[in-house]
């Protein structure tokens, strides 16, 4: 057994100076089977150490469950980090942000009434201890000094950003100590002085959380943690991307110096990301800054190791840099080789919008997903059209409250329109018919600030030619059921390589030689959902800048392999094609 401490300069190993090389891995961004190629490779890198948060969100998706199953072991994955010689830091938050579906809070939590988030409000508290219960179980074990390799834990996430109260910080330090967690503790925080007085607490080792200007933001951290290594443990190397924007890069040589300033300062890193991952299923966040704008699938960052666990030319970088400060191994991780392309012509399946019947639930104005107790990102909304609502005209006007995120609008089951969030709108001219049937996407929940648990839907009362309309039926939408009975043996469909209308359900099916890496070219789609044998790849959208959806190798097999399209607009071409490599975009010049 070892002990890890902070001493009046540094981190201290058994009473040595230790410097933190650390990189980022999210577990629940990465599928299970490839935890040790990524963590290898982070290795080779020249890291001695693997960092991750805990998403509540995905262990707890519904209040009392616990789920640690596959892609959610976290013990599993930090005995992968052991296994690979390397120490391992645990971020648990209980909000992380990360771009990640509602900042990493369960939707159940986040609706609770009375729950003040992020304080010390009591009905968020209790929450917060089952949940940091079940966390610091697995943790614990696993800490350095009882023989692992967890050498560091965090309190909170940035809290100086979001609040200052110091009484929440001190109950989850008095809950991390007291269920068993005895390494150092740390906080992160810009480098800002009153972000850096409000997120920490005396004995907290304050860390900070930045991509530039190292110099200027490390001397601001030291005036604010005079004792004790200097860590930033957010080295923002790249960025995230959303759709309608580009692709993010950062310049690999400004990147790489900037590591190399951090570590002549002395200071120890952890990389984010070292390896980005992927948002697979619906599990992207968004940004709201005066304009909501969802976060793509794909979660690249422009990261040293890809989406696809390869190294880039900033990996290359950066490991001259470390090796100037630390020893590298001589290995080095084999180059991306293109991924295999075979395609498959799609049949449509159904036109499945028809075939979600109704009348789940009835008001007069229109229930919220959270409402309806739904996690999924579809819920049909229906309602019958008054004939005087259009007085002597053809049409009327449709007007809601608020659309979150995106509203596809049908009469008599004809499509006549669409309402984005993101750019504002909440009205359509409707022309007359006796039904009215709006389908809502949830597009991914904002991961920071106010904006936390808002509620998705049709939010409000909906007025038609200024009167209000009522009698609202709400219905919602299973994606990986529709996915399952797409494939079922009892469907069948027509269909080829043309065109095809949404919202309609498609099915193809391709051979591999072996399982392999692939990336699913979407560029000749509109937008929606896709599944390779059953697992939810995730969405994607003619938007951009995403034109590529990464499918993890061991989700495929040698053979036959499904593949699955729920498409909500039209495709011009039924036809599932893989490409060599990833489609993420124009990069930002």
């Amino acid at each position: 057994m070892a002990r890890f401490t902070i001493g009046e300069h540094d981190f201290l190993l058994d009473g040595a100076p230790y410097r933190v090389l650390s990189g980022a891995i999210h577990y629940f961004r990465v599928h299970p089977d490839q935890w040790a190629d990524r963590i290898r490779t982070a290795r080779l890198l020249g890291l001695n150490t693997i960092e991750t948060y805990v998403a509540w969100n995905a262990h707890s998706p519904v209040r009392g469950e616990w789920d640690t199953s596959g892609g959610l072991d976290l013990g599993r994955f930090l005995d992968a980090v052991a296994a690979e010689g390397m120490n391992a830091i645990v971020r648990p938050g209980p909000y992380i942000c990360a771009e990640w579906h509602n900042g990493g809070l369960p939707v159940w939590l986040t609706s609770m009434p009375g729950a003040r988030l992020r304080s010390s409000e009591p009905t968020y508290l209790a929450e917060v201890t089952e949940f940091l219960r079940n966390v610091y179980a697995i943790v614990a074990p696993r800490q350095i000094d009882r023989g692992g390799n967890v050498i560091l834990v965090q309190i909170e996430n940035e809290y100086g950003a979001y609040g200052s109260d110091k009484a929440y910080l001190a109950e989850l330090v008095r809950l991390t100590r007291e269920l068993g967690v005895t390494v150092p503790l740390t906080t992160v925080d810009q480098p800002q002085p009153q972000m850096l007085r409000d997120g920490s607490l005396p004995g907290l080792h304050m860390t900070g959380s930045f991509g530039a200007r190292a110099t200027e933001r490390l001397a601001t951290l030291r005036e604010h943690q005079p004792t004790g290594p200097l860590m930033c443990s957010e080295f923002w190397d790249g960025w995230f991307d959303w759709w309608g924007g580009v692709h993010h890069t950062t310049d690999v040589a400004s990147a790489a110096q900037e590591l190399d300033t951090l570590l002549a300062a002395g200071a120890s890193i952890n990389i984010y990301m070292v390896h980005g991952g992927t948002n697979f299923a619906l599990t992207n966040g968004a940004n709201d800054k005066g304009r909501y704008l969802p976060i793509v699938t794909s979660y690249d960052y422009d990261a040293p190791i890809d989406e696809a666990g390869h190294p880039t030319e900033k990996f290359f970088a950066f490991r001259d840099v470390i090796a100037k400060y630390a020893p590298v191994p001589d290995e080095l991780p084999p180059l991306a080789e293109p991924a295999p392309t075979p395609s498959a012509p799609l049949a449509i399946v159904s036109e499945w919008l028809g075939e979600v019947a109704p009348g789940t639930s009835s008001s007069d104005v229109p229930l919220s997903f959270e409402g309806l107790g739904h996690l999924g990102a579809l819920v049909r909304y229906d309602a019958a059209l008054d004939a005087g609502a259009f007085g002597d005209g053809p049409t009327a006007l449709l007007e809601f409250e608020e659309v979150r995120d995106i509203a596809w609008i049908f009469v008599d089951d004809a499509p006549v329109g669409r309402l984005s969030r993101g750019l504002h709108e909440r009205t359509l001219a409707v022309p007359r018919g006796s039904a009215l049937t709006v389908l809502v996407e949830e597009q991914g929940r904002v991961n920071y600030a106010h904006r936390l648990g808002e509620e998705k839907g049709l939010i409000g009362a909906v007025t038609l030619g200024g009167s209000l309309l009522g009698g609202w039926t709400a219905t919602p939408i299973d994606l990986d059921e529709l996915a399952r009975r797409t494939v079922s043996p009892a469907t069948a469909g027509g269909g080829g390589e043309g065109p095809a209308a949404g919202p309609v359900a498609l099915r193809g099916t391709f051979a591999l030689e072996r399982p392999a890496d692939l990336f699913l070219d979407t560029d000749a789609w509109g937008k929606g959902f896709a599944f390779v044998n059953g697992f939810f790849l995730g969405r994607y959208w003619r938007n951009g800048p995403q034109r590529s959806l990464y499918v993890p190798g061991p989700v495929t097999r040698a053979g036959e392999n499904d593949v699955v399209v729920l498409e909500l607009e039209g495709i011009r071409e039924a036809t599932a094609r893989f490409v060599a490599e990833p489609l993420l975009g124009d990069r930002e010049e």
